[in-house]
């Protein structure tokens, strides 16, 4: 492990400490336990931020509660699109009459959203009860920022615009004992014309696959069974190491682990995704059947302009090479429909991807201006008319699609790690297949964070309903 960062966990283990001791005083004076609740918008980074924030909240002395009328309120946010945002400004509004009524409930907001700093300049002017604000680069900071919070009595603001150490031993309460996020990397390089990412999570930076595979290896240990390795675009891991390797080669690695069952990650570039990669899942017992390659457009006009670096034809020529290769792949994907400049034969495109390509589900998205980013002030921008209509289109086609490659797997039977109870209804268990299909089924709760077969029985689109096999 990096000595400097052995030395800022370290800090920020004293600081734990000092909290502690602060909130126990503060715990006795009202005489009860302190409660936190964080709320989680965006990316699974920004929700294995969030595991990491609540493993330090926890030590702390703080007692998870699932409603935001708690003694220490964290807002974890994410800014790609608009509504994210305004899903926080409506959190605030909720979180104001919380604290009319509980003067020393802290309010705290940290994520993407606030390395914009017009975003904070008007949460300063609008919302003068936020306590603490903090961003991407800095979220192992808590404690240190709390402590300072808690002695001034004073807001603490601490953004970043850049970050070049890794902090990743502290604390963390995982939601599932039995499978895992796992940072591989963070920021990006790749500068899409439509994304604010490269400039809110930073540059890219990878972790040591030392201290990867240690971590993982320690997971495994506690009974975890499945991770996702995460990271923008998990293809350019290692690239910036001293050292580098390649992003196969950090899979081969991983899967020798004893014990680990399953490998996922996400996400993958289209630009650079490697023969060596997809040998590498070919060939493995562990990596999952399914990969997210995001296409955005199929139109190679509006790939220019978004700056993707590959055609619809060489986006397509790497499907055949991946279905070819992986007969068994489940392929998703995200679209952005209405960018700038979006002709309907430019969406046509779109269109004709999606069933050439075969997804088994994808990710839609109304195109959401983002200011800072070339997009935002490119010419013919599409009205939102004409992107709503074109949205509701691509959405049938999309599960079109995805019914037809589900219906596929009828009739066979599947090994499925059983996630927990469905949220549709609480007489079935649902669990996930290697291709990243759910499927739910009536069992009891003792199958959850085990494996088990299950016969697909019945398709219905972007899952399946299912009858356990003992035999």
């Amino acid at each position: 492990m990096d000595t400097q960062e052995t030395s800022q966990a370290q800090i920020q283990t004293e600081y734990i400490k000092a909290c502690k001791l602060l909130l126990e005083q503060q715990a006795k004076r009202q005489g009860r336990q302190l409660t936190y609740h964080i709320s989680t918008f965006g990316c699974q980074m920004n929700f294995k931020d969030s595991e990491k924030l609540a493993g330090i909240l926890e030590q702390m002395g703080y007692v998870e509660t699932d409603t935001e009328d708690a003694d220490l309120v964290l807002l974890n946010t994410c800014t790609v699109r608009e509504n994210a945002n305004q899903k926080v400004y409506g959190h605030l509004g909720m979180l104001k009459s919380y604290k009319k009524r509980n003067p020393d409930m802290l309010v705290a907001l940290c994520g993407c959203m606030m390395q914009e700093p017009s975003v904070v300049t008007y949460l300063s002017e609008h919302y003068r009860f936020i306590d603490l604000i903090f961003g991407t680069h800095n979220i192992y900071k808590l404690a240190q920022l709390l402590y300072t919070r808690l002695e001034s009595g004073s807001p603490v603001v601490d953004l970043w615009e850049d970050a070049k150490e890794i902090v990743e031993d502290l604390p963390s309460v995982r939601k599932y004992s039995f499978k895992s996020g796992v940072n591989i990397m963070f920021g990006c390089n790749n500068f899409c014309s439509y994304c604010i990412v490269p400039y809110v999570r930073g540059r890219e930076r990878s972790r040591e696959p030392e201290d990867i595979i240690r971590e993982i290896e320690q997971m495994v240990s506690e009974g975890v069974v499945e991770v996702m390795l995460l990271g923008q675009n998990v293809n350019s891991y290692g690239k910036t190491l001293s050292q580098p390797i390649s992003f196969a080669e950090l899979l081969r690695r991983v899967e020798r682990i004893e014990g680990l069952k399953r490998i996922r990650f996400m996400t993958s570039h289209p630009k650079d995704l490697s023969d060596e990669l997809i040998a590498v899942m070919r060939d493995s017992k562990k990596i999952c059947r399914h990969l997210h390659l995001p296409v955005q457009s199929g139109s190679t006009r509006l790939l220019e302009r978004m700056n993707r670096r590959y055609t619809k034809d060489s986006y397509l020529q790497l499907v055949e090479k991946l279905r070819r290769e992986i007969p068994d792949l489940s392929l998703t994907t995200d679209i952005i429909v209405g960018f700038p400049g979006e002709t309907e034969a430019d969406f046509e495109d779109t269109i004709d991807v999606v069933r050439r390509a075969g997804y088994d589900s994808a990710y839609t998205f109304l195109y959401s201006k983002r200011t800072g980013t070339p997009a935002a002030s490119m010419e013919d921008q599409v009205p939102e008319s004409v992107a709503k209509e074109r949205f509701q289109r691509l959405l049938k086609v999309v599960a079109e699609v995805s019914a037809s490659r589900t219906e596929r797997l009828v009739g066979e039977v599947a090994e499925v790690l059983v996630e927990g109870r469905s949220d549709q209804d609480a007489a079935m268990l649902t669990g996930r297949l290697s291709n990243n299909l759910l499927v739910h089924f009536p069992e009891s709760e003792d199958l959850i964070g085990r494996f088990c077969n299950v016969r697909l029985d019945e398709a219905k689109g972007f899952y399946y309903l299912g009858t356990r096999m003992t035999k």
